[in-house]
C-alpha cells in the first residue's frame, strides 16, 4: 500500500530552509523517501550544489520528473504572517517558502510514484532529476547533471518538470516551450574631463545612449508559431557620477533579450557585438561587451506525449489545459537536450512572494494527476 503522504512530505521539505545555494538537508529527505521506494539514488555534487538522480528500473521507456529543492530568499520575514519555514496550514492552505515553487510538486510526484509502483503500473523506468540550483546561476545544477548523464548515455524518453505552470486554476496551463534568454553587459570607457572643456575629454554617455537606441529600435520579430514576439529590454544604465561639472570616465549598461525560435543566442550575440563595434567608430575611447546566453528557445511539438498529459489533466481536473510557451526560463531548457519535456505543476501566482502558499487540496489533486499520468504513460509508450 502507498505510504507517502504528499502533504506531510511537502511540510518536511519546506522546514528545510534550502535558500540557494544552501541545501539544509532537503536533498537528504528526497533521497530517503525515494530509497525507501526502491529507487537507486545517485548524489551528483557539482561545486557547492547538491543534485540527485534517482531511477527505479532499467527498462525503457524511462519517464523522468525534474524539479528543484532550492528556494528564493524570504525577503522581509516580518512581512510574512507566519514563519516562512514553519509550513503551517491555515484554512486548508499550506503557507511557506517553496509551497508553490516547487517543493509541493516534488512531494506530489514521489507520492504518485509510490502509488504507481505499489500497483505495478510502472512497466518501464521512473526517474527523478532533482537539483539545488534552479533559483541561482543554474550552472552546477540541472545543466551539469544533464551533461553528465548525456556523456554516460543515460536514456530518458520523456520528462515532466514540476514548475508551477498553472495560471489561475490547477491544470489550466501546460508549458510546452520557453523563450531563450540572453544578457549583455556593455562598457564604454572614455576620458574624464571638465564639462567646460569637452575637447579635452571623451564623453562615454552619448555613445552609450546612441548604441542602446539602435539596439532598442530594432524589431526583432513579430512572433513565432506558439510564441510571443521577442523583446529586448535595457535593465540598467550606470555612470556613477556625483558631480555636475565633470564628464565621466565610463558608462555601463545591461540588457536582456527574451527570444523565440526565430533567433539563436549566437546570432543575437553577433548582432550586438557588431553594433558595439560600429558605435566605437570615431570615438576617442573604448567599447566592450560581454554576452551570456542562459538558454536557447525551445518547443516540444504537440504530439502523443503532450496530448496524453493534456488528456490526463482534463480527466482529473475537469479542464482542458492551454498549451503555452509564456513566462521566464526553467531547467526545461537544459533537459530538452535529452528528451521531449513539458512543465506541469501547481498555480504559480504566489511563487517568490511573501506568504507563498498552495491549497492542500491542489497538492492532492496534482498527486492524482501525476499518478494517472504515470499509469497512462506506460500504457501508451
Amino acid at each position: 500500500m502507498p505510504s507517502i503522504d504528499p502533504i506531510a512530505l511537502t511540510q518536511a521539505l519546506i522546514r528545510r530552509p534550502s535558500v540557494t545555494p544552501a541545501d539544509a538537508g532537503a536533498m537528504d529527505l528526497v533521497e530517503e523517501a525515494l530509497a525507501g521506494l526502491g529507487f537507486a539514488c545517485r548524489r551528483m555534487r557539482f561545486g557547492e550544489i547538491e543534485n540527485l538522480y534517482a531511477r527505479h528500473g532499467d527498462a525503457r521507456p524511462n519517464l523522468c520528473f525534474a524539479g528543484h529543492t532550492d528556494v528564493v530568499p524570504v525577503g522581509d520575514a516580518a512581512a510574512w504572517r507566519v514563519d516562512p519555514f514553519e509550513a503551517r496550514i491555515e484554512g486548508g492552505v499550506l503557507i511557506g517558502r517553496g509551497a508553490a515553487d516547487m517543493k509541493s510538486a516534488i512531494a506530489a510526484f514521489i507520492a504518485a510514484a509510490d502509488g504507481a509502483l505499489a500497483a505495478g503500473e510502472a512497466k518501464g523506468s521512473l526517474s527523478l532529476l532533482i537539483t539545488g540550483d534552479e533559483e541561482g546561476v543554474a550552472v552546477d545544477g540541472t545543466k551539469a547533471v544533464v551533461a553528465a548523464l548525456a556523456a554516460e548515455g543515460e536514456a530518458i524518453d520523456h520528462c515532466i518538470v514540476g514548475e508551477p505552470s498553472s495560471s489561475a486554476q490547477l491544470g489550466d496551463m501546460i508549458k510546452i516551450g520557453r523563450r531563450g534568454s540572453l544578457n549583455a553587459f556593455i562598457a564604454v570607457e572614455g576620458v574624464q574631463g571638465h564639462v567646460a572643456y569637452p575637447h579635452r575629454a571623451a564623453n562615454p554617455v552619448p555613445v552609450l545612449i546612441r548604441l542602446l537606441g539602435r539596439l532598442q529600435d530594432r524589431v526583432l520579430d513579430d512572433g513565432y508559431p506558439e510564441f510571443q514576439p521577442s523583446n529586448l529590454e535595457v535593465t540598467t544604465i550606470d555612470v556613477g557620477n556625483p558631480a555636475t561639472n565633470v564628464i565621466p570616465r565610463a558608462a555601463h549598461a545591461r540588457l536582456n533579450i527574451r527570444f523565440n525560435p526565430a533567433h539563436t543566442g549566437a546570432a543575437l550575440q553577433g548582432w550586438i557585438e557588431e553594433e558595439v563595434a560600429k558605435a566605437g567608430d570615431g570615438f576617442g575611447g573604448k567599447l566592450s561587451v560581454r554576452v551570456e546566453c542562459s538558454g536557447e528557445a525551445f518547443l516540444t511539438e504537440p504530439g502523443p506525449f503532450v496530448a496524453l498529459a493534456a488528456d490526463v489533466v482534463e480527466e482529473v481536473a475537469a479542464r482542458r489545459p492551454e498549451l503555452s510557451t509564456t513566462g521566464g526560463t526553467s531547467d526545461a531548457r537544459f533537459i530538452r537536450a535529452l528528451c521531449p519535456v513539458i512543465e506541469l505543476g501547481l498555480v504559480g501566482a504566489t511563487m517568490h512572494a511573501v506568504d507563498e502558499r498552495t491549497p492542500v487540496a491542489e497538492i492532492e489533486q496534482l498527486t492524482a494527476v501525476y499518478r494517472r499520468l504515470i499509469r497512462r504513460y506506460f500504457e501508451t509508450f
